[in-house]
C-alpha cells in the first residue's frame, strides 16, 4: 500500500496543477478578451466595423489614432459639410508618418483602392507602393523637424496596390494590380511636444474624370517625345493655331522656357507610369501670349504595340506675353510611339484642356 501511494501521489498532485494552471489561463484570456473589448469600443469606428477587428488590428489602430490625436491637437472639429469634401475631390485623404506608417486614410478609401481604411491604417506606405516609386515617397517624406511648425506642398504621382478589377469587383491582395494616384498636399514639421513631421495629401486616381468633360476640348496624337502627329481642329480657339500648323512640332516649342521643369517632370511620369499630372504652365498662343494650362495624361499601348494613346486635361488662362520660350535641351525627339490627345477649354479666364 505504501508503495502504490508513492507511485501515485505524483501524478495527483500533477492533475491538480494542470488544473489550477488551466483556470489560470482561461481567466488571464478572459481579462484580456474585456481589456481588447474595451479597447475596441473606445476607436471611432462604425460597430459594424469594430466587430470584425482581431486583437493585433485593434492595437494597430489604436496606435494610430494616438499618434493622430498627437499630431492635432491644436485643430478643432470639423464641420458636417466636410463629408460632402470627399465626395467633390474623387479621392480619398491620407496621413503619413516620416517613417512611411499610413497614421490615418479617410474611410472611402475602399471606392477607390478596394482596401479597407482599417486594413491600411498602421502599415507601412512602402509595403504597397509600387518599388520603382520608393525613392519618390522618400524624398518626399524627408523632412527636418524645426523650432517651429512649417507648411511645405507636394506635388507627385505613385503607383499604389489595388484590388479593385477592371469590372469594380474586388480580389485578394496577392492578385492586386497597380493604380496611379496623384497626391498632394502639404509636409508638415513640428517641434513640440517632440519633434515629427508627416504628410498630409489628397490622393485622386489618374485619369480625373471630370476633367475630360469640360466644355472647350480639341484632340491630337502625339509621338512619345511630344512631338504632334495629328490635332483636331478646335486647337484654333484656344491656341490660336491650325492643325497643320501643330504638326510636327513638340509641345517643348510651345512651353514657356522657365516652365520646362514643370513639363519635364509631367513627361517623365507619363514614361515610367503610364499616367501623368503635371502643375501649371505656359503654352505659347499664336498670336502672342500664354494660356495656362495643367495636362492630366495616360499612355495607352495600342493593339500592335508600336502605338499608345495618351489622355490629358489641361486648364488654361491667358497671361500676360513674356518672351518667346526656346526648345529645352533637356528633351532630346525619342519618337517611341504616338499618343492620341484631346483638349478642352473653359472660358478665357480660366479655360481647360484636355489632352488624349
Amino acid at each position: 500500500k505504501e508503495t502504490c501511494m508513492r507511485l501515485f501521489s505524483p501524478s495527483i498532485d500533477l492533475r491538480g496543477f494542470r488544473a489550477i494552471s488551466r483556470e489560470a489561463a482561461r481567466k488571464r484570456r478572459r481579462v484580456e478578451s474585456e481589456v481588447f473589448g474595451d479597447l475596441c469600443r473606445l476607436l471611432p469606428l462604425r460597430a459594424s466595423v469594430r466587430d470584425h477587428l482581431d486583437k493585433p488590428s485593434v492595437i494597430r489602430l489604436a496606435l494610430c489614432y494616438i499618434r493622430l490625436k498627437a499630431l492635432l491637437q491644436d485643430a478643432t472639429e470639423a464641420a458636417e459639410e466636410s463629408e460632402v469634401y470627399l465626395t467633390i475631390l474623387e479621392g480619398f485623404v491620407m496621413v503619413v508618418s516620416s517613417e512611411g506608417d499610413m497614421m490615418f486614410l479617410s474611410d472611402n478609401v475602399s471606392r477607390y483602392l478596394g482596401l479597407t481604411q482599417t486594413e491600411l491604417m498602421g502599415h507601412n506606405v512602402f509595403d504597397f507602393i509600387h518599388p520603382c516609386d520608393h525613392e519618390e515617397i522618400r524624398s518626399n517624406l524627408r523632412l527636418s523637424a524645426v523650432h517651429e511648425s512649417f507648411l511645405f506642398f507636394r506635388d507627385f504621382v505613385v503607383r499604389i496596390k489595388s484590388t479593385l478589377t477592371f469590372r469594380g469587383r474586388s480580389t485578394n491582395l496577392k492578385s492586386a494590380t497597380w493604380k496611379v494616384l496623384q497626391c498632394q498636399g502639404r509636409a508638415r514639421a513640428c517641434a513640440s511636444p517632440s519633434p515629427s513631421s508627416c504628410l498630409l495629401l489628397t490622393c485622386r486616381p489618374l485619369p480625373l474624370s471630370h476633367t475630360l468633360l469640360c466644355a472647350r476640348t480639341f484632340g491630337s496624337q502625339h509621338n512619345m517625345d511630344m512631338r504632334f502627329t495629328q490635332c483636331d481642329h478646335r486647337v484654333s480657339s484656344i491656341l490660336g493655331y491650325t492643325p497643320r500648323e501643330l504638326v510636327g512640332r513638340s509641345i517643348y516649342e510651345l512651353c514657356h522656357t522657365l516652365d520646362t521643369i514643370c513639363l519635364t517632370k509631367y513627361h517623365i511620369n507619363l514614361y515610367s507610369k503610364s499616367q501623368s499630372v503635371s502643375g501649371h504652365y505656359r503654352m505659347l498662343v499664336r498670336g502672342g501670349g500664354y494660356v495656362w494650362v495643367e495636362s492630366h495624361s495616360a499612355v495607352v499601348p495600342a493593339a500592335r504595340g508600336s502605338k499608345s494613346r495618351n489622355r490629358a486635361s489641361a486648364k488654361a488662362e491667358r497671361g500676360p506675353a513674356p518672351a518667346p520660350p526656346r526648345p529645352p535641351a533637356c528633351c532630346s525627339p525619342v519618337d517611341l510611339c504616338p499618343c492620341l490627345t484631346r483638349s478642352s477649354a473653359l472660358a478665357p479666364s480660366a479655360a481647360s484642356t484636355t489632352w488624349t
